[in-house]
């Protein structure tokens, strides 16, 4: 299948590019959340840039969509409508945000484009309405086992933590830092010892970092910090346990369901977690069994071929209803949303 979809989560795509089909990631001369195509990740061959104007409108199978917008844009710029004419799905990777639990997704008011969501977390607290729904769990593609943990530090990795703040638990890592020093990954660290008011001695803000690098130098740290409040599953987390690290997880989300207790600690108690990262700096060896079980764990669950077999079969499904419906549209079908695109 020929399957359009925009760079929008870059760790999710990195294994939702690993299939069997081609993937078509619009690109445009400034990137940015329309346009960033590959954006120089190291992807098959199977993943192109498009210029989603110059598109044959015809020879998409499929569309992936990740954003409420992302509808409008593919009808008006193709003439083909997702849903309708055009087969389409609905990824959600985020918790829902405002009146939870009655936030209403934005298309739950609509049966023609199913809803896949990527923790039963998220299925359970957004009201879908009237939208059919799934759940495919994250996969990974494997870094392989990774971890030295020879720094006695406590890795985490989290994006925009001064801006997001309490959803990332940015108020958390005060406490924290009183029971092992941090380094902290990812992009927008700026700010975040004023922002937490943590010693320089405690706190390495080691910013953003090629992938592969990334996991190297996390790998080389004692045990890996998940102090998310609100959010959805961080793939970093699943990264850290594939790379063969123990774990220190606050009891929340979907993270309750995706760490066993055998794999470092996971509590909603902040003390109860930094007692037990204290442990694990102190005792190298208890650190690297429980990492070792951490890495079982996310093999078992959270593997690339599982998750593409699941992707696999709703795409399957997208298929046959996109040849139903052009039986039931006539021969001219291609020819007129061919007409209708926009050059």
């Amino acid at each position: 299948m020929r399957i359009l979809l925009w760079h929008v989560h870059g760790s999710w795509t990195d294994a939702f590019v690993r299939g069997r089909h081609e993937y078509l990631l619009p690109v445009l001369p400034g990137g940015g959340p329309w346009g960033l195509g590959r954006a120089g990740r190291d992807w098959p061959a199977s993943v192109r840039e498009v210029a989603l104007a110059e598109l044959d409108a015809g020879s998409i199978d499929a569309v992936v969509l990740q954003r409420p917008e992302e509808a409008a844009e593919v009808a008006r710029v193709l003439g083909r409508r997702p849903g309708v004419d055009l087969p389409a799905v609905y990824v959600e990777h985020n918790t829902p945000k405002g009146d939870v639990p009655f936030t209403v997704h934005p298309l739950g008011e609509q049966r023609d484009i199913p809803i896949v969501h990527v923790t039963h977390f998220n299925e359970l607290f957004w009201d879908s309405g009237r939208a059919p729904t799934k759940v495919i769990e994250h996969g990974i593609a494997d870094p392989g086992y990774l971890y030295t943990g020879e720094v006695p530090e406590l890795g985490v990795v989290v994006n925009e933590p001064v801006r997001r703040g309490r959803v990332t638990g940015t108020d958390l890592l005060h406490r924290f830092s009183t029971a092992a020093p941090l380094q902290v990954f990812g992009m927008g660290g700026g700010g975040l010892a004023e922002a937490t008011g943590i010693p320089a001695v405690r706190l390495t803000v080691r910013g953003d970092l090629k992938t592969a690098e990334l996991h190297w130098e996390l790998a080389r740290c004692r045990a890996y910090l998940h102090p998310l409040r609100w959010t959805s599953l961080g793939l970093a987390l699943l990264e850290a346990m594939h790379l063969g690290m123990p774990v220190l997880a606050l009891a929340t989300t979907e993270a309750a369901r995706a760490v066993p207790p055998e794999a470092g600690c996971i509590s909603t108690d902040v003390e109860e977690l930094s007692r037990c990262a204290r442990r694990l700096v102190n005792d190298p060896e208890e650190a690297r069994r429980r990492g070792k079980a951490a890495r079982e764990a996310a093999l078992e669950r959270y593997g690339l071929e599982r998750f593409l077999a699941d992707w696999d079969e709703v795409l399957g499904e997208l298929a046959a209803s996109g040849d139903a419906a052009l039986k039931g549209s006539g021969p001219d079908a291609l020819s007129a949303a061919r007409e209708r695109n926009v050059h």
